[in-house]
């Protein structure tokens, strides 16, 4: 019975993974797009965030986890990048994926154009959906996250942050788009990079803010499906063809 309660549910598992991958489909019909469903996760370091205590922590003489690149020590390392965690891990920026992937298990998908399927909307605050995006040669974070910038009033905030500098970032230009019931809802933009804080680029809006409601107008049964196409910027191209 043991044997056959875990076969069973390992097949619930994969009938509900299957039918998130057809709702994320049925929303985003363009052929070929990589679906990805990212289950939510509590984040770890909301008290305070890492760079509310930034100042704090450099005046007992502790390296903030979260900071600016020129504020580190040895300007060859860069703190963690991962905004769900107060995470002390330092290292060169090649490495940073890795250590995403190996040590805080974040997905990664490739093409130039993909489907992020956020599920459980519904959670309560803070909660943050994350997953890395490898297209045109770079790795790209996105974040998607909710929370209370005003008490009683949960937001989502969504952004695209290239692992790589801040020149090596004005490269290229990211889009996110809602498409559910008739409506279209569009946010571009150039990423920001990851030596830039993760909580910064939310507080400062530069990002696409949903509010609960909106959220709720182009959510399907708890999931909210974001298309995501990463492009090289005008200005690039024109100094290339230079």
């Amino acid at each position: 019975m043991l044997f056959f309660t875990q076969c069973f549910g390992a097949v619930l598992d994969l009938i509900h993974l299957r039918f998130q991958h057809y709702k994320a489909k049925r929303v985003f019909s363009a052929a070929g797009q990589l679906v990805c469903v990212v289950n939510p996760t509590h984040s770890l370091k909301y008290a305070p965030t890492r760079c509310a205590a930034a100042q704090t922590s450099t005046e007992q003489g502790v390296l903030p986890p979260c900071h600016h690149h020129e504020a580190v020590h040895d300007p060859q390392l860069v703190p963690c990048t991962c905004p769900l965690f107060s995470c002390p891990w330092e290292g060169h920026l090649e490495v940073v994926v890795s250590h995403l992937r190996q040590t805080h298990h974040i997905n990664i998908l490739q093409g130039a154009e993909i489907v992020f399927l956020a599920t459980d909307m519904h959670l309560p605050a803070p909660t943050d959906w994350i997953i890395m995006h490898s297209c045109l040669g770079h790795q790209f974070l996105l974040v998607l996250r909710k929370q209370e910038k005003y008490e009683g009033h949960p937001q989502f905030f969504a952004t695209m942050m290239l692992i790589g500098t801040p020149t090596q970032a004005d490269n290229f230009t990211y889009r996110l788009e809602l498409n559910r019931n008739q409506r279209r809802l569009k946010w571009e933009a150039t990423p920001r990079s990851v030596l830039e804080c993760v909580d910064s680029v939310i507080s400062d809006g530069d990002c696409l803010v949903l509010n609960t409601s909106l959220a709720q107008l182009f959510s399907d049964n708890g999931s909210l499906a974001i298309g995501i196409a990463i492009t090289t910027s005008k200005v690039h191209n024109t100094e290339a063809e230079m």
